[in-house]
């Protein structure tokens, strides 16, 4: 078993989680995230959670392909545990019954992981391991309980589950949850927290407040996640917005992985612009948004990608090498780590809103309806909002059930 989830290139995740999330500190920045960019806009402009860091952090694999995985009802989730989990057709459809859709529970797995350890069924146990491994890290639902079914598709072949892009997955993973939690009518992130509160700690010397298990020049070629260890902050996300509009670039670490390059030496695949997708999600990888991280000057980006109109995604990831060319040809190695273009700020400021506190308070301005309570302009879209709403009250319906979220969405 371990030999199986050593050469998933997946192990690591099993030493990198944060106890418990500083969910203010984490709430401060996902405010920031802009869904079109990819990025966080900062005062002094933005920044992103690159295909380095996650390498870095998570010590995942950068390179290998893109999953497009097949529609997975509730009737195959079923035949996939019966098949690749071991258990019988009663207890497979009792359970996925009882999930309300293709979800398995993190608990369930646990148990089917100890069953079969102890029967010495190895496969079925490494995969019921693997699976909720991934569920409960990179790929973790928004209820941090549920797992979805179609995750156990990459588990059918323990010995060829290691030519993934697993960064890649955790990262669109997480710009997908980001872009959603990023909307005034979203309460919860779902992805890798621990992937985003790393990154902060590692960028944001100042910003929050953690503890550090070891210094990094004493690393023995750990996971750089495994340095932060959790700290209860005291400020909410009312005391962190000032906070963070009042940083300055001389405040950011631009490259805090250098002393970490003797066990992850940078790819040049991470300055790959383009779209990165896992299964249907597909999201715009944008490094030329955020080149101070990669120790160049940041020059006006180009327009944001349209990933919806992407065709060729997977022949544009094994290509790279242009997009690259492309991405570093206009700028040049900084002089100083925060260097950018004549132009850029004012440039930046025109098109973003990167302060989020109103330089004078005045009185309090009406709170934003939510999405989802807005009236609609249109007679026939009101009658249709007014059924939706009767019928999920008839079903005692909760927001944060999967089996609903469509329909609190549409609403």
């Amino acid at each position: 078993m371990e030999s199986w989830v050593s050469r998933s290139d997946l192990a690591s995740l099993q030493r990198t989680s944060l106890n418990k999330i500083d969910t203010n500190l984490v709430s401060a920045f996902v405010e920031r995230w802009h869904l079109k960019t990819s990025s966080f806009h900062m005062p002094f402009g933005e920044m992103s959670i690159t295909l380095d860091d996650v390498a870095c952090l998570l010590h995942l694999p950068i390179r290998g392909i893109f999953w497009s995985p097949q529609d997975v009802t509730e009737e195959l989730a079923v035949e996939l545990a019966v098949d690749y989990l071991g258990v019988s057709q009663g207890q497979a459809q009792s359970h996925v019954r009882s999930c309300r859709g293709s979800y398995y529970k993190l608990e369930w797995l646990y148990d089917i992981f100890v069953h079969h350890r102890a029967a010495s069924s190895w496969a079925y146990a490494t995969r019921a391991y693997l699976l909720m491994l991934v569920g409960s890290t990179i790929f973790a639902y928004k209820t941090f309980t549920l797992v979805e079914a179609r995750y156990l598709l990459l588990f059918r072949d323990l010995d060829g589950c290691s030519g993934y892009s697993w960064g890649a997955a955790a990262l669109v993973t997480l710009y997908r949850y980001l872009g959603d939690a990023s909307m005034y009518s979203c309460k919860q992130l779902g992805g890798y927290p621990t992937l985003l509160q790393c990154w902060i700690h590692e960028y944001f010397p100042t910003v929050g407040k953690r503890g550090e298990n070891w210094n990094p020049a004493r690393n023995c070629g750990l996971p750089r996640a495994m340095r932060w260890s959790y700290r209860q902050g005291v400020l909410k996300v009312d005391d962190l917005r000032p906070i963070l509009d009042e940083l300055t670039p001389t405040d950011v670490i631009w490259r805090p992985f250098e002393d970490h390059r003797a066990w992850r030496v940078f790819d040049e695949i991470c300055l790959y612009r383009g779209c990165l997708k896992w299964g249907e999600t597909v999201v715009p990888y944008l490094p030329d948004r955020c080149l101070r991280q990669f120790g160049y000057r940041q020059y006006v980006p180009s327009p944001p990608l349209d990933c919806m109109m992407a065709t060729d995604i997977d022949v544009d990831w094994i290509s790279y090498h242009q997009s690259v060319v492309d991405v570093i040809g206009s700028s040049s190695v900084a002089t100083t780590p925060s260097e950018v273009v004549d132009g850029y700020l004012e440039w930046y400021y025109r098109v973003s809103h990167p302060r989020l506190v109103p330089p004078h308070r005045d009185a309090p301005r009406e709170v934003p309806v939510p999405v989802y309570d807005a009236g609609p302009s249109d007679p026939d879209w009101a009658r249709v909002s007014t059924l939706i709403r009767r019928y999920l009250r008839q079903v005692n319906a909760e927001e944060e059930d999967p089996q609903f979220s469509d329909l609190f969405e549409a609403l």
